[in-house]
């Protein structure tokens, strides 16, 4: 049958503007700052086996979760046992959609009368699934059971019945059930405006159309990617990196990346990674899968909206059983740091071949930071956790950005500051770029940030967990490799103490907590850098005067003004 191609056109618009409206919906509706503020979610929508149609604004480290849960979910349930009106949930690491078990799937079947025509699901941070310490993280857990709450594709409503049973054990098992209960029922009305939306427009254009537009809009995103593919250097490029610790204090464990660029097709060889790690480091097949995702979408058109076709293209090779793969029941509470350096060490394979595309190396972790306590005016418990700007390396032509997340984060935010020192036990006494030396180059790495939290409570308990600790974000072609992350304690008795993975660590009233992340690697050689560039770093603070006259060659600046 032929279609007009304007309505096929405006269908797969109308698609692609579900997920955006999914995500703002989420944005009103969730009771945790990590979601409305930070926004570490993801929302989309998949055809009836699992396809990705579209995925609104968030997290691109979701970028395989989406698609691959609902996959998953018609393996646990067939579709011909799934009715209208059933909602699904998991969080298992090990499948589909799995990432940590903080990180929560809602998937919904869309219904057309009595045929499954579509799904919509929303992935997001909750705050607490339970698990030994506040905020359901760790660096120190040695199994999945230490870590949450484990649902592995449970029927959340039945035939429009919420389970009653299944909410109660949620909010007996977590230590901020009123939150934790309605982020769930906003991940529900997300996924219940998008299903809306998609039988409007079966009201409004016809199932077949749809359906139509649907299957147009994948094979779009394939054809689109595969000539972008194309284009690119052909050949084989490897790279290898190292992960310093697990969060038990074994490493460094080494993430290696073969990258074949062949005609229209893309393999990506993990083989060669370490085996998994006894601590929380590892990340799943499903974190790997975004990981190549991330860097395959970077380097061929990242201007087509993300869908299941664009990644057609795209083999990803890993052997079970690494801290790229692991298995149950592998610990995966800061996975993220395990996938992100996935993505890192495909660009820093593919970076030579293509250095107008993708820069040095950058700060190369989440940073993510969790204080918790009882807040110091109410008595209640708080729990904030956030991820953590840094810099980003330079590329050829252009310094790196600074102070901006990492390659994992995406559409991500800081909590603000105001609603920080209102919600939690704590006051952000100083939030700047510092000027470590590091990344220097003829484009300069982007700079990173120091975050001072002063407690204000009686005790508060950090969680914290970086790499790129010992190792730095790389510089490339003569530019010089970044600087560290890590956390500071600075002690009422005037001591420090330097971490880099902590678990519910103790510190008091009046106490500071310091956070810093990395400026990024430079790219070309510093003493090719214009002295007016030099300067202008000189007024912005991003550079002392001894950096520029020992890294720069800068000539003496005693007496002189800039």
């Amino acid at each position: 049958m032929t279609h007009d191609p304007i309505t096929v056109d405006i269908i797969k618009d109308a698609l692609v503007a579900t997920g955006d409206e999914m995500f703002n919906v989420m944005i009103r509706t969730s009771m945790s700052p990590i979601i409305y503020e930070t926004t570490d979610f993801a929302v989309g929508a998949t055809d009836a086996v699992g396809n990705l149609l579209a995925q609104g604004n968030g997290v691109t480290g979701f970028l395989a979760t989406l698609d691959t849960a609902v996959q998953s979910t018609l393996e646990h349930h067939p579709a011909d046992t799934i009715r209208p009106g059933d909602v699904f949930m998991t969080n298992s690491p090990y499948e589909g959609g799995g990432t940590h078990l903080s990180d929560v799937v809602i998937v919904f079947p869309v219904f057309d009368g009595d045929q499954l025509v579509a799904w919509t699901v929303n992935k997001a941070h909750w705050t607490e699934v339970g698990g030994a310490f506040p905020g359901s993280a760790s660096t120190i857990s040695t199994d999945i059971f230490q870590e949450g709450l484990h649902f592995r594709f449970l029927r959340l409503y039945d035939h429009g019945e919420i389970n009653v049973s299944l909410i109660e054990l949620i909010r007996a098992n977590v230590r901020l059930p009123d939150s934790t209960i309605g982020d769930l029922h906003a991940g529900v009305a997300a996924c219940r405006v998008g299903g809306n939306r998609i039988l409007e427009l079966i009201a409004k254009y016809g199932r077949d159309l749809v359906l139509a537009a649907m299957s147009d809009l994948l094979e779009y995103g394939e054809r689109m990617t595969r000539a972008a593919l194309a284009r690119l250097p052909q050949g084989t490029y490897r790279a290898e990196d190292l992960i310093e610790e697990d969060g038990l204090g074994n490493g460094p464990f080494v993430v290696k990346v073969c990258v074949t660029i062949a005609g229209d097709r893309m393999i990506a060889d993990f083989t060669g990674t370490s085996p998994q790690a006894r601590g929380p480091i590892n990340t799943s097949r499903a974190g790997l899968v975004t990981a190549a995702r991330c860097a395959f979408k970077a380097v061929t058109d990242p201007d087509i909206p993300a869908n299941g076709g664009c990644f057609r293209a795209l083999e990803i090779v890993c052997p079970p059983g690494t801290i790229l793969s692991a298995t149950s029941p592998a610990p995966v509470s800061i996975y993220y740091e395990s996938m992100i350096a996935a993505i890192e060490v495909m660009w820093r394979a593919l970076m030579p071949a293509m250095p107008e595309r993708l820069p040095a190396g950058h700060q190369r972790t989440v940073g993510a930071t969790f204080i918790s306590g009882l807040h110091p005016d109410t008595g209640q418990l708080f729990v904030m956790g956030e991820p953590l700007l840094g810099g980003w390396g330079a590329s050829q032509g252009m310094d790196g950005d600074n102070g901006q997340f990492c390659c994992g984060n995406g559409e991500t935010y800081n909590i603000p500051i105001e609603l920080a020192e209102s919600r939690y036990g704590f006051e952000i006494d100083r939030y700047a770029f510092h000027d470590d030396p590091g990344g220097e180059g003829r484009w300069c790495g982007g700079k990173g940030v120091e975050l001072d939290y002063r407690v204000t409570a009686e005790e508060a308990f950090l969680t914290f967990s970086a790499t790129r600790t010992t190792s730095r974000p790389w510089g490339a072609s003569g530019g010089k490799d970044g600087s560290n992350n890590g956390a500071t304690i600075f002690r009422a008795d005037g001591t420090k103490e330097h971490h880099t993975m902590v678990t519910g660590l103790r510190v008091e009233r009046g106490e500071t907590i310091r956070v810093t992340t990395a400026t990024g690697g430079g790219f070309g050689l510093p003493a090719q850098r214009p002295r007016v560039e030099i300067e202008r770093d000189l007024r912005n603070g991003f550079l002392t005067t001894k950096q520029a006259q020992e890294v720069f060659d800068y000539p003496d600046l005693s007496g002189r003004a800039i």
